[in-house]
């Protein structure tokens, strides 16, 4: 009678068990953060909320929960929602909990404005009238809402001019005068008395200051223009608030909207999210500098642990003689990929940053010490610390791949006159290919989420300028930059308004697993495609 539950069936089926409950943990906790934070941008409706006090909030639904003991049949006196109000500068607070018993009735009025702007959080009103250049139009007027849609968007394409002259022009004028007073403290440390240079750095230094000038005079009239049209809105007890329309980035109306027009806003809202720079306490606004701080800090690192990890496995594997030493390094190198990604940190500060940048900075920049170029935090420095973490990773997984490449593709190649370089080099690596591709798939995830060592090696919550601009070398490497991972740390922990920072943790997080696996995936294409062409009977 044949055996229906063979040995070893019992461990298979547990481990099949496992491995689905882990995935089935992975993808929901991958739903909740996606619907966590796509959810945030949805335009809902704003309600119009009287409660049995007198009191009236108008308010975005923004949670419901049952409150804390209770028990028994469930009715509105159990539970309480949560309501995004805004006008913090108003109430001082921008959620309020409330219990359902308290609600008299619930309206959601179609000229309920919701006004987000660049300081204080959402205003949430009713609009009373539109200052136009001395002019009145009331909000009760049918084209109101629509000509302050238009002249926000008039103050926007103004509020762009002004962060042009800001970083562009102006930022481009400091640069200059820096880069002339430095010259000018090189000639002094270095003891030479020439003052036809010294005349020349003074005649440069004048004409950017009269640039400047220039600069400014076009700030003042732009902020004067900005500033000029105001909206006066009144919140539900009757406060009036006078907006000037610069501070606002848009204004729209969810409950006159339609599914179209929400999508539409929805994929507006994205749009801006991925694409601009964050504001109030990176709890508005966008990552943009935090997305490509987090890339470029990726690539620079994979551009140096590929070389280092490859070269030092090739060594071990195929030039080492194997024997007590060659086991104790491997032994090293197995033990380096499991010590804390903070004593990495730790390293690379006194070795990177006080150590080799500090040398740099007395050789090549002794013209602006006290304050250090190199010998302080930067995306160099950050990504040669993740090198440094990662690159066991790479050497591990090289190693396989090496090890798995027959040996009689190697005495072939030597036996038709190949050396053992032109072996190595044209034979054997590429055979491996898939193998050290997939250590730096592993480094790429490990390195991409790391926060800690970031910390203490040059990430900042906010970075005034990406690390790449039209200044030679262009790619200034000495620059403090911004991270994902870190951005979610901040926002958190560190952010003075946790309530209203919490879609943009899960919109951060969602967006940190998105390039993850779009890095990820981008070299498992290479990979595979790797592997098909130099595919042999043992890979």
């Amino acid at each position: 009678m044949p055996r229906l539950w063979k040995p070893g069936d019992a461990y298979i089926w547990i481990s099949g068990l496992a491995l689905m409950a882990t995935l089935v943990m992975i993808g929901g906790l991958l739903f909740l953060i996606a619907t966590k934070g796509l959810g945030a941008m949805w335009p809902d409706d704003i309600g119009h909320y009287t409660l049995k006090d007198g009191s009236v909030y108008l308010g975005q639904l923004r949670g419901r929960e049952l409150v804390r003991g209770t028990s028994g049949v469930k009715s509105n006196s159990d539970f309480r929602v949560k309501l995004k109000i805004g006008n913090r500068d108003l109430y001082g607070l921008d959620f309020k909990w409330i219990d359902e018993s308290e609600i008299v009735s619930i309206d959601f009025p179609l000229d309920a404005v919701i006004l987000e702007r660049r300081e204080w959080g959402n205003y949430h009103g009713y609009l009373k009238e539109i200052r136009k250049n001395g002019q009145i139009i009331l909000g009760s007027s049918p084209d109101a809402f629509a000509m302050l849609k238009d002249l926000i968007r008039d103050a926007n394409k103004t509020y762009e001019k002004i962060l042009k002259i800001e970083k562009g022009e102006i930022g481009d004028i400091n640069y200059g005068i820096e880069k002339q007073r430095l010259k000018l403290r090189g000639l002094s440390i270095r003891g030479e008395a020439d003052p036809e240079k010294e005349s020349k750095y003074r005649l440069k230094i004048e004409q950017y200051e009269a640039s400047y000038k220039v600069s400014e005079a076009n700030l003042q009239r732009l902020y004067t223009e900005l500033n000029r049209n105001k909206v006066v809105m009144v919140s539900t007890d009757g406060r009036e608030k006078v907006l000037p329309l610069g501070k606002i980035v848009l204004a729209f109306r969810p409950n006159d909207m339609g599914v179209a027009e929400k999508v539409g806003f929805y994929v507006k809202r994205f749009w801006g999210f991925i694409s601009d720079e964050p504001r109030e306490a990176n709890t508005e606004g966008g990552i943009f500098p935090a997305i490509f701080g987090t890339v470029l800090m990726v690539l620079i690192m994979s551009i140096v642990v590929m070389p280092f990890g490859v070269i030092a496995a090739l060594y071990l594997r195929e030039y080492a003689k194997q024997g007590l030493m060659v086991r104790i390094v491997r032994i090293c190198v197995n033990n380096l990929a499991g010590v804390p990604s903070i004593v990495f940190g730790v390293f690379g500060v006194g070795f990177f940053l006080y150590g080799i940048g500090g040398i740099i900075d007395s050789v090549f920049f002794k013209e602006a010490l006290p304050n250090p170029t190199f010998g302080t935090g930067g995306i160099l420095w950050a990504s040669l610390t993740l090198a440094l973490l990662t690159v066991p990773v790479v050497i591990v997984a090289t190693e396989e791949g090496l090890a798995s490449v027959p040996r009689n593709i190697r005495e072939g190649s030597l036996a038709l006159g190949a050396t053992k370089f032109e072996t190595t080099w044209k034979v054997v690596i590429p055979s491996a290919l898939p193998a050290i591709l997939t250590g730096l798939i592993l480094a790429i995830a490990r390195a991409t989420g790391e926060v800690a060592p970031l910390m203490i090696t040059g990430v900042v919550k906010l970075a005034p300028d990406l690390p790449i601009d039209g200044h030679f070398p262009f790619l200034h490497l000495e620059r403090k930059f911004m991270h994902l991972g870190f951005h979610i740390y901040d926002l958190g922990f560190q952010s003075p308004n946790s309530e209203a920072a919490k879609p943009m943790v899960f919109m951060t997080a969602f967006l940190l697993i998105l390039i993850v696996v779009i890095l990820n995936i981008t070299a498992i294409v290479i990979r595979n495609r790797l592997r098909k062409k130099y595919a042999t009977s043992a890979v």
